[in-house]
Parts: C-alpha cells; sequence; structure tokens
C-alpha cells in the first residue's frame, strides 16, 4: 500500500511538472518592447488581429519612458499568433500601429522614430 502511495505521488507530480511546461509553451506570445523613440508612450495596446477592439491599454496607469522596455505577458488560454500592436505618445496623442506580428516568434520589439521623416518603425527581433 505504501508503495502504490509513493508511486501516486510521483505519478502526480511528474503530471503537474509537464502541466508546468505546457503552460510556459502556450504563453509564446509574451514579449518585450523597447522604446528608443526619444519621447515618452502613454499607451500601448496590443489585440489579436481578427479584433475589432484595441481591448485595454497594457500599461495600465504606467507610461513608458524613451529607452526603457515593458514585458507584455499574455493569458495563458490565448492560442492565436497573429497579433496587432498600438503606441500613443505623451506628447501630441500620436499613434503607431503594426498589424500581424506573429508573437509566436517575436521575442522583442523594438520602436524608433525618425524625425527627418516623421515616420515610427519596429524591429521584430
Amino acid at each position: 500500500m505504501k508503495a502504490f502511495f509513493v508511486a501516486a505521488v510521483l505519478a502526480f507530480g511528474a503530471f503537474v511538472g509537464l502541466s508546468g511546461v505546457a503552460y510556459s509553451d502556450e504563453a509564446k506570445q509574451d514579449f518585450t518592447l523597447v522604446n528608443k523613440t526619444g519621447y515618452e508612450l502613454k499607451a500601448v495596446f496590443v489585440s489579436p488581429n481578427k479584433s475589432d477592439d484595441w481591448e485595454e491599454d497594457v500599461l495600465g496607469k504606467d507610461t513608458l519612458g524613451d529607452k526603457e522596455s515593458w514585458e507584455i505577458k499574455f493569458h495563458r488560454a490565448t492560442k492565436t499568433c497573429k497579433w496587432d500592436l498600438k503606441v500613443v505618445y505623451s506628447d501630441d496623442d500620436s499613434s503607431a500601429v503594426w498589424h500581424d506580428i506573429d508573437l509566436c516568434s517575436v521575442e522583442k520589439i523594438t520602436i524608433h522614430y525618425d524625425r527627418k521623416a516623421d515616420t515610427t518603425s519596429a524591429t521584430f527581433d
């Protein structure tokens, strides 16, 4: 009986351990956003590319200053890989948007602003 109990506990522990691996694999969309624009961002929105709604600002009440980064974490139940990203600048409420970002293969997004061209761009690593 004691051996059965020990085997059951070990089997449960293995199941829980494997479940933890599955959970971390499902959160493949997590990424780091790096602001290299020279300006502060007051809002960041991330939504599935098929959504018509930007949902909530992932920064909450915070802002993202120039040369700062923000870890963006997803709920583990989220399964889609294609996402849209919108950033809003603090100084004039202007924004930049990127569509169809494959967050299952991107770990870091760095945004840049070119003052001469007046454009915001991004690199995806």
